[in-house]
């Protein structure tokens, strides 16, 4: 349960940080909020290991030795912190939040067929759901925009 919870949490940190990067990025601009982003996410975690050097125990040679593609999480973490910093202020948030989760159960999915995962009919039947509703709520909220500005 307790990991449920801390998903739960994380899910609304997600999308609690794109919003704020969102807004630093705006004033800043995209790639000097998202340095912005990550400067201050390196001096926390900094921190974190300066006063529990014994939470990390990795080893230079340790490092040298791990495949290439496994750095690539801080490439792709940039790549999404800069895109959402574009995102976020051109689209309400309820839209970029259910486009965020459907790419992530779609790659998830894709992940899990590639890595020899069962791929349950559910999760792609959940997945295309959850798409049919988006587009069902983006026509629904395009309808009441052109009644409204047809009222001014």
């Amino acid at each position: 349960m307790m990991y449920i919870i801390l998903a739960f949490i994380s899910g609304c940190l997600v999308i609690l940080s794109m919003i704020i990067n969102a807004h630093l990025a705006k004033k800043i601009g995209i790639f000097q909020g998202t340095f912005v982003n990550y400067t201050v996410g390196l001096s926390f975690i900094f921190l974190i290991v300066l006063f529990r050097h014994s939470a990390v125990n990795i080893s230079l040679n340790a490092l040298l030795r791990l495949p290439f593609w496994i750095y690539l999480g801080g490439f792709i973490g940039v790549i999404v912190v800069a895109a959402s910093n574009k995102i976020i202020p051109r689209i309400p948030t309820i839209y970029s939040t259910l486009l965020v989760f459907i790419g992530q159960l779609f790659a998830a999915i894709l992940i899990d067929y590639f890595t020899g995962h069962a791929i349950s009919k559910g999760k792609i039947a959940g997945g295309l759901l959850i798409c049919a509703g988006l587009l069902y709520n983006f026509y629904v909220d395009k309808k009441h925009l052109d009644v409204a500005q047809q009222t001014f």
